[in-house]
């Protein structure tokens, strides 16, 4: 018999085996044959291989010399970018002509998400769809259903942090990883833990100081009303889901003291004919209903306060300061959900009816300052627009610098100009 070479491989022969040992073999094989195959992704895993695909097709679309979402020719498709903010106009009186009181400024920045975390992502999901997916809490992961918020009703149960009294000293920290869903649209977000809607507007207690239970010269049944105004005019602007959703904002209208005549006539004018210089947003959260469908609640976070104004006896101002976040999805159905936030502070008047002209039962607006974060990048158009993933390449690319939406340390700024990003929403 000729001899085998070594290098040559050798199988083993079944018939000079013992039964258990070709078994044995026979069932590691099998085994292996598994393991290196390649697997069906799941059903999860497809449609959102899916989704990504048709968000390419799109895009690519839009860069073939047909015409954007809002209606500006491409001669190709750039790069997803992340969303800008703007400014509003420079700073200007809010009642300047109104009787007794003192005018102030009013800004309004506009900004949108980071994008380069979101490509990340996206490239991850891409490459490998159910297995990173399988890494979101309560995303779009398979077998996950970590819990971030405070929505019982979204199936959130972590306990919402204590009523904020005073600024803040820092951003909130990062939140729980996650991806916004229809089921939970704040997920990954500081706002899943915070308070929804009016609750979330607590009225402080105001001590009388002085005689006569003033404060200031101001009687604190005066107030306690010019607060109580305030609260219902930043539920009327900001929370009224008819207004959020285009309609007039009639009950704000009517907080507002008609002796301020000019300042009403602005608003007005704003509202029948936005302009780049008299949008409607500055004031009052508003979206386009047949472009957006808003989700779930709106979340809330901030506070209401008041002090003397110095050297002005009869005079208290109130202020409020808070930030409402928005979860929207694309009208008709779409599956895609983000967020859009937005900071408001107002300074209001509480005067001696004794001493200055007021109307009472109405708020006299000093200053209204705001900033709006995932927009798209442009004023006067009247309505908050979100950008979605098939946005991103539209509008301005943001060059100013990156900001966090959620941190309260910061003033509200007003010089801000440009096109500049934020670095989550």
């Amino acid at each position: 018999m000729p001899e085998q070479s070594s290098e040559e491989p050798t199988e083993p022969d079944p018939s000079s085996l013992p039964d258990d040992v070709w078994a044995k073999f026979v069932e590691d094989s099998e085994r292996n044959i598994r393991a290196s195959a390649p697997k069906e992704p799941s059903a999860r895993a497809r449609m959102v291989t899916e989704r990504l695909r048709a968000m390419d097709e799109a895009q690519a679309r839009a860069g073939g010399g047909g015409k954007r979402r809002w209606g500006r020719n491409a001669s190709a498709a750039p790069p997803a970018r992340p969303e800008g903010w703007r400014t509003g106009p420079a700073p200007q009186d809010v009642n300047s002509r109104a009787p007794g009181r003192r005018g102030r400024g009013r800004g309004r920045g506009r900004w949108s998400i980071v994008g380069v975390a979101v490509a990340a992502a996206v490239a991850v999901v891409a490459v490998d769809p159910s297995g990173a997916l399988s890494w979101l809490p309560g995303g779009l992961g398979e077998g996950s259903g970590t819990s971030d918020g405070a929505n019982p009703a979204s199936g959130d149960s972590a306990v919402p942090p204590a009523p904020e009294t005073a600024r803040p000293s820092g951003a909130p920290s990062a939140a729980p990883a996650g991806m916004p869903t229809r089921e939970r649209p704040f997920a990954g977000s500081p706002a899943a833990r915070w308070e929804s809607g009016a609750d979330a507007i607590r009225l402080p207690e105001v001590e009388a100081k002085g005689e006569g239970s003033t404060v200031n010269g101001v009687p604190v049944a005066d107030v306690e009303a010019a607060l109580k105004g305030a609260k219902e005019f930043l539920i009327a602007s900001n929370l009224d889901r008819a207004v959020l959703m285009g309609a007039e904002p009639k009950k704000a209208l009517a907080l507002i003291d008609p002796l301020a005549v000019d300042h009403l006539a602005e608003v007005r004018a704003g509202l029948r004919r936005p302009t780049e210089k008299n949008d409607p947003t500055w004031t009052f959260s508003r979206f386009d209903p047949d472009e957006v469908e808003l989700m779930d609640d709106v979340r809330v976070r901030g506070r209401l306060a008041f002090e003397p104004v110095r050297g002005t006896a009869g005079k208290v101002v109130v202020k409020a300061d808070y930030t409402f976040v928005y979860a929207v999805a694309p009208a008709g159905g779409g599956d895609e959900v983000t967020r859009s936030i937005v900071r408001r502070t107002l300074e209001l008047d509480a005067a001696d009816p004794a001493r200055f002209r007021v109307t009472d039962g109405r708020v006299r607006l000093l200053v209204v300052k705001s900033e709006i974060f995932n927009d798209d990048c442009r004023n006067g158009d009247g309505v908050i627009r979100p950008r979605f993933f098939t946005d991103r390449s539209d509008g301005p690319t943001p060059t100013g610098e990156a900001r966090d939406p959620y941190d309260r340390s910061q003033e509200v700024r007003e010089a801000d100009r440009g096109c500049g990003t934020a670095s989550r929403t």
